[in-house]
C-alpha cells in the first residue's frame, strides 16, 4: 500500500480573501535542522510571505518560522529567505507566468508529505475591493440559506 502521508503545519486562509487564485503548485522547501523541528510543533507563519525569482531560482521571503526553543546554539533566522525546490521545466513555465502583470506568486499551505517539507504556491492576481464586498456579501447570502433550511426541518 502506497499512501501518502500529509500533515498540515500552517495555512494562508487570508490569500483566498485577496486574491483570485489561478494555478497551484507543489515545491519542496529548503530547510536547516532548527526549522525543520519548529515547523513539526507546528511553529510557522504565512502571513505576508510571497515567493519571488531570484538569478534563476524560486524564494520565498517573509515566511516566519519561530526559534526552536531547545536549540542552545546555531538557532535559525526566523524569517530568512528560504530557497523552493522544483522541476526546472516548472520554474521556467512558471517565470513566464509571473513576467506578466499583475500577477503573484502566494504560498497557501505549509505541509510535510512522507516526511518531506512542502509548500503550495499560487499563480494569483490581486482582487479589488469591489471583489472582496461581492465574495463577503456571497459567503453571508449563502450562510443565511443554510441556516434557512437548517431553521425549515
Amino acid at each position: 500500500m502506497n499512501r501518502e502521508h500529509i500533515k498540515i503545519v500552517t495555512e494562508n486562509r487570508k490569500a483566498r480573501h485577496e486574491f483570485h487564485i489561478l494555478d497551484e503548485f507543489e515545491a519542496g522547501l529548503e530547510l536547516k535542522g532548527t526549522e525543520v523541528k519548529s515547523l513539526r510543533q507546528g511553529r510557522g507563519n504565512l502571513k505576508d510571505s510571497y515567493g519571488k525569482f531570484k538569478n534563476g531560482e524560486l524564494w520565498l521571503y517573509q515566511m516566519h518560522i519561530a526559534p526552536y526553543p531547545f536549540a542552545y546554539y546555531d538557532n535559525h533566522e526566523p524569517e530568512r529567505p528560504r530557497k523552493l525546490l522544483m522541476h526546472r521545466s516548472e520554474l521556467k513555465r512558471l517565470y513566464g507566468k509571473i513576467k506578466e502583470k499583475g500577477f503573484a506568486l502566494v504560498p497557501l499551505r505549509v505541509y510535510f508529505r512522507d516526511g518531506k517539507a512542502k509548500v503550495a504556491l499560487a499563480l494569483a492576481q490581486g482582487k479589488r475591493k469591489y471583489d472582496k464586498r461581492r465574495a463577503i456579501k456571497e459567503r453571508e447570502i449563502k450562510r443565511e440559506m443554510d441556516r434557512a433550511k437548517k431553521n425549515a426541518l
